[in-house]
C-alpha cells in the first residue's frame, strides 16, 4: 500500500460483507460497498469480487491489499501474566518486549489452532504499583505484565485468505471486528465507568467489557441473531430468509409486516423473549468477570438484534442500563481505519511479515509507536 492513495478495509461477517476504502491524503474522502444479506455462503468469491469492482471504479485505483475485520464463535481471549526481576535497574522497552515475546510463544505453543490478532497490555505492575501505561525513566526491582491475547481460528483465516487470493489480493492485517468497533465507539461516546459492548452477529455474540478506557475482558457466546430467526421460522412455519426479513422489518416497516399473512402479536412475543434470553446470557458472562461491578452499562451493536432501538428498549425486562447503538456501513469500516491509523497505547502492534531482514524484536513488534 506504500504507493497507493487508498487503504481498504473489509468487514467479513457471516451473513454480510462490508468494505470501505479511505484516501490516505484526504481523510474526508472514502467510498463504501456492501453485499446483500445472505445465508448461503457458497458464492462468497462472487460477492467479494463485486465489492472490489465497485470500490476500484470509485477510486480509479486497483486494490492489491486489504485489511480484514472478522469475528467467529470460536474467537478466544486469553489472559496471561508474566514477571521479571530487574534488581533496581532502569525499566526499558526491551524488558517489556522480552516479556511480551515470552507470552506470545506460550500462546503459539498451546493454542495451535488459532492465530493471534491482538496483543493488549492491560496493566504494568512495578514494585507493587499498577500503571495503565508504560512509565518513562523508572528504576525498579520487579515488573509484571498483564496481557490479553485475542485469537481467531486458523481455518477461518485460511479460508478467507483463499477467497481474496482468487482476486489476487493480499491481506495486510487481520483485526477482530467486534473489538475494533468497540474501541471506536467507546472513544466517540467518551464513556467512563464499567461498560460492556454487546455485538450481536448472525451466529455469535461478542461481549467486550471496559473499565474507563481499559479493556477488562472479551467473551464470545455461540449464539446470535439467527437464534431469533430460527425460532420465527419454526413457530410461524416459514423459511429462514423470510424469517430474517420479518425480524429486520419488525421495528421499521409496518406496511411490509401488514402485507405478510402472520400474527404480529406472536412475532413480537418471539422476538422479545429471545432478545431477553440473549441479554441474560450476556449479563451472566459479564458478571463472571471478577473485575466487573454489580451495575454496568450495556451498549448493543450489530445486525443480530436490529429489532429494537432506544425508543422501544423499555419493552425489554432488564435491570441494567441498555442503549442501542445504530451501526451502519460507514461506522463499521471507519472503525478499522481509525484502529490502524491512530495510536492505541495498550496495544502491541504486530507488524505484517516482510521479505526484508529485520532485527529480532523489530520483526515481531512495534511497541509504543
Amino acid at each position: 500500500m506504500n504507493n497507493k492513495t487508498f487503504q481498504t478495509f473489509f468487514d467479513f461477517g457471516f451473513s454480510k460483507v462490508r468494505a470501505g476504502t479511505f484516501n490516505l491524503d484526504n481523510r474526508d474522502e472514502a467510498f463504501y460497498a456492501e453485499s446483500e444479506f445472505f445465508i448461503d455462503r457458497s458464492n462468497l468469491e462472487t460477492k467479494v469480487e463485486k465489492i472490489i469492482t465497485s470500490l476500484e471504479k470509485s477510486t480509479n485505483e486497483y486494490i492489491n491489499n486489504i485489511n480484514l475485520m472478522v469475528d467467529s464463535p470460536k474467537t478466544l481471549s486469553i489472559g496471561i501474566s508474566l514477571s521479571k526481576k530487574l534488581d533496581r535497574s532502569t525499566l526499558k522497552q526491551e524488558n517489556i518486549k522480552f516479556l511480551v515475546q515470552e507470552a506470545k510463544q506460550q500462546i503459539l505453543k498451546y493454542y495451535i489452532n488459532h492465530n493471534i490478532a491482538h496483543i493488549i497490555i492491560s496493566n504494568y505492575k512495578i514494585d507493587g504499583i499498577d500503571y495503565s501505561y508504560f512509565p518513562d525513566q523508572i528504576d525498579c526491582n520487579f515488573i509484571s505484565l498483564d496481557l490479553l491475547f485475542i485469537c481467531l481460528p486458523k481455518d477461518l483465516i485460511l479460508d478467507l485468505k483463499n477467497i481474496f487470493s482468487k482476486s489476487n489480493i493480499l491481506i495486510d492485517q487481520i483485526l477482530c471486528s467486534s473489538y475494533t468497533k468497540s474501541i471506536n465507539y467507546k472513544d466517540n461516546l467518551n464513556l467512563s465507568g464499567y461498560t460492556a459492548f454487546i455485538d450481536v452477529g448472525f451466529n455469535r455474540t461478542s461481549i467486550i467489557s471496559y473499565l474507563d478506557d481499559k479493556i477488562i475482558s472479551l467473551n464470545v457466546l455461540p449464539i446470535g441473531g439467527n437464534y431469533i430467526t430460527k425460532d420465527i421460522s419454526k413457530v410461524l412455519e416459514i423459511d429462514l430468509y423470510r424469517s430474517e426479513q420479518l425480524k429486520l422489518n419488525f421495528n421499521k416497516n409496518a406496511k411490509f409486516l401488514n402485507n405478510e399473512n402472520i400474527s404480529l402479536e406472536i412475532l413480537h412475543k418471539i422476538i422479545l423473549a429471545r432478545t431477553e434470553e440473549i441479554l441474560e446470557l450476556c449479563c451472566t458472562s459479564i458478571k463472571s468477570c471478577p473485575f466487573t461491578a454489580n451495575t454496568f452499562k450495556m451498549i448493543l451493536t450489530g445486525d443480530g438484534l436490529k429489532v429494537f432501538d432506544n425508543k422501544r428498549k423499555d419493552e425489554i425486562s432488564f435491570l441494567n442500563s441498555i442503549d442501542f447503538l445504530e451501526e451502519n456501513l460507514e461506522s463499521v469500516c471507519q472503525s478499522g481505519f481509525r484502529f490502524i491509523s491512530e495510536l492505541n497505547r495498550h496495544e502491541v502492534i504486530i507488524v505484517p511479515k516482510k521479505p526484508l531482514k529485520q532485527g529480532f524484536f523489530e520483526k515481531l513488534f512495534h511497541l509504543f509507536k
